[in-house]
């Protein structure tokens, strides 16, 4: 594991213990019920789709967004949504990321599309949670969760409706992710570097033909343009994840819509050949 996710996982360890001690979990469990019923993920038949994430900072860029706060990630979710995002990511790790549960309440309650609880999460209260703050989804990272761990979070999260991302970066991550590859999951490439937070976009390919044919694949990280989409698309990602190219357009609407545009298309493509 590299030095950032450890530290990631590691204060991630701490805030749900934190979460546990400050908050019983029947309370948050009765929050959840409570909650908005999930969003079903509802994916464009045979086409691409995007996961469009209203990012405020990025430990490899900085701050991405002068505004900050709630009310900016949900007038962003707003946007990604009009502009035919299916999900919106929202990012609630508070140290790297200046994310909170308090945006993924704002966001999930501003659109009428799925929104997904994008942490560094290692502990099945934090799935709770996310429930309780509107979540209809969540993302897991096979590498920092044992194969049970990740199997007993993908569970319960399916139970309370939710669905489920798992994250892999390298083919070690496959021997943890294959455990929950027999139920109903997205499954997502990270192309960033984790020890130097670089980009190295090759990993979409070799990695390609490692994952499972039956689920639907996400190309998260690196995803600027329609180009980038494309080539993800001719891979056979149905999905992308991208969020510093949306934050940091001028037209954030124009540049969804170009990016499924050039997804369906290679889509097409593909299909054709």
């Amino acid at each position: 594991m590299s030095d950032f996710l450890d530290l990631m996982a590691r204060v991630s360890r701490e805030r749900a213990e934190r979460a546990r001690s400050t908050a019983p979990v029947f309370g948050l469990t009765s929050r959840a019920a409570a909650a908005r019923p999930p969003v079903p993920l509802d994916l464009s038949g045979p086409g691409f789709d995007l996961i469009a994430e209203p990012k405020l900072r990025s430990p490899s860029e900085g701050s991405l967004e002068r505004e900050k706060g709630a009310e900016s990630v949900a007038g962003m979710a707003s946007v990604f949504e009009d502009s035919g995002a299916a999900v919106i990511s929202v990012l609630t790790e508070p140290t790297e990321f200046d994310g909170s549960l308090d945006h993924l309440a704002h966001a999930s309650s501003s659109v009428s599309i799925p929104a997904m609880r994008k942490d560094f999460l290692v502990d099945p209260v934090q799935v709770v949670e996310a429930r309780a703050a509107g979540a209809s989804g969540v993302l897991l990272i096979a590498r920092i969760l044992s194969s049970n761990a990740l199997r007993e979070m993908t569970d319960l999260a399916l139970e309370l409706g939710m669905f489920v991302l798992v994250e892999v970066f390298e083919p070690s991550d496959l021997v943890n992710a294959e455990a929950v590859f027999d139920r109903n999951v997205l499954v997502g490439v990270n192309s960033r570097d984790l020890g130097t937070l670089g980009i190295d976009r090759s990993r979409f390919e070799s990695m390609r033909g490692l994952l499972p044919g039956h689920l639907p694949l996400v190309a998260e990280s690196g995803i600027h343009d329609a180009e980038d989409v494309a080539g993800v698309a001719s891979l056979g990602y149905r999905l992308a994840l991208v969020g510093t190219a949306l934050v940091k357009s001028e037209n954030k609407g124009e540049l969804v819509r170009s990016l499924l545009s050039a997804g369906r298309e290679s889509l097409v493509q593909r299909s054709a050949s």
